[in-house]
């Protein structure tokens, strides 16, 4: 079976209020340093996957584009050095607008990179500036330019909904621009409100309303319909692509295939083990330094846990789950009431059904 790696390069420009990955900023004295231990890393934790075959690659974080682009260039020639890629692999790079210029972009086309997945979270300046974003509207359309003038065929446009002070209009103003700008890939996240985030504060002691659940389920009807009708497919909960174009990395993910991640917080998985580092720069670069493997915890699923799991991911990438797994008494009313739908032999969510996952994962695997 091949695998996917993801590398996560926890550096930001800034701290947005709403993120709760293991992002940082103000640390650019460990970029170097960070660098070294992500390729002794990949030496460190070769074995045992050196004769898997590789079929993505994720540069992730954070933004990876802070990183100058030999430097990205250097972590993804230790990984051809120590893995057996496959050929015509998927590599991604996440970038934020602001990071990324033509010349940048082309080095990194000619390091091996053969998608991009932007940060543009929305067109409207007023939802960047509450989302704490740095960029304007018009960084997202240079930076689609430039990517274009690299050679870059494949590109994904991240965006949010639900901000504070967003309207049903001026996300459709939003979707209407990714579409125009051409993206192959689109993928569309509701605002969510996590408890250690700066917004979670704000919104538990009151200072900032919580996101209209309302709101953003007409956001998301909005979203389906928009991208459905300039021919996108919608393959996953969140995410909607040109036919060929979906992202085979976190496709991986969703079908429980294994993978291996390199960096700080990175999480692995193969068979029902997972892994996970250490989450501190300062502590994996000196757990790597000292030539350790930087695992921080593990954990493995029960046959309980594994099958709740392949339902909710079958479900979430739409592929649906065999008919005969659920009780035709817990089935019926989900199909009666357009969350579900029969589709050769399998249930599969409806975009209504999307709303809801959570409740019709504990309905079927009950």
């Amino acid at each position: 079976m091949s695998i996917g790696i993801y590398v996560h390069v926890p550096f930001c420009l800034t701290r947005c209020g709403y993120c709760d990955f293991n992002a940082y900023a103000g640390l650019e004295h460990l970029r170097s340093p960070y660098v070294r231990a992500l390729v002794r890393e990949a030496e460190l934790a070769a074995p045992g996957w050196e004769q898997e075959e590789v079929r993505s690659v994720f540069l992730g974080g954070g933004t990876p584009t802070t990183l100058p682009a030999d430097d990205l260039a250097a972590v993804l020639a230790a990984l051809r050095e120590r893995y057996r890629l496959a050929p015509g692999a998927e590599v991604t790079v996440e970038a934020n607008p602001d990071t990324v210029d033509a010349p940048k972009l082309s080095a990194l086309r000619e390091a091996g990179v053969t998608r991009l997945s932007m940060g543009a979270q929305s067109f409207d300046p007023a939802v960047l500036a509450s989302l704490e974003r740095v960029h304007g509207p018009d960084a997202v359309r240079r930076a689609m330019e430039a990517a274009r003038e690299a050679g870059f065929g494949n590109v994904n446009l991240d965006l949010i909904y639900g901000a504070q002070g967003e309207t049903l209009a001026s996300w459709e103003r939003t979707l209407r621009e990714a579409i125009a700008l051409g993206a192959e890939h689109v993928s569309a996240y509701a605002l969510t409100v996590e408890p250690g985030t700066p917004l979670g504060r704000q919104v538990a002691l009151g200072l900032r309303p919580a996101p209209d659940p309302d709101l953003q389920a007409e956001m998301f009807a909005l979203a389906c319909e928009l991208l459905h009708g300039a021919g996108y497919r919608h393959y996953e909960v969140s995410n909607w692509a040109r036919p060929g174009f979906e992202c085979r990395h976190n496709l991986g993910y969703w079908r429980r295939e294994p993978y291996l991640g390199l960096g700080a917080g990175a999480h692995s998985h193969r068979g029902e083990r997972r892994w996970w580092n250490v989450r501190p720069p300062e502590e994996y670069l000196r757990r790597v330094g000292a030539g350790e493997l930087p695992i921080g915890g593990e954990e493995r699923l029960g046959p309980e846990e594994a099958h709740l799991e392949e339902v909710f991911l079958r479900l979430r990438i739409l592929e649906g789950v065999p008919a005969s797994w659920a009780e035709p008494s817990a089935a019926r009313p989900l199909l009666e009431g357009g969350l579900l739908r029969e589709e050769a032999g399998a249930l599969v969510p409806t975009e209504r059904g999307m709303l809801v996952l959570n409740e019709l994962v504990l309905a079927l695997a009950g």
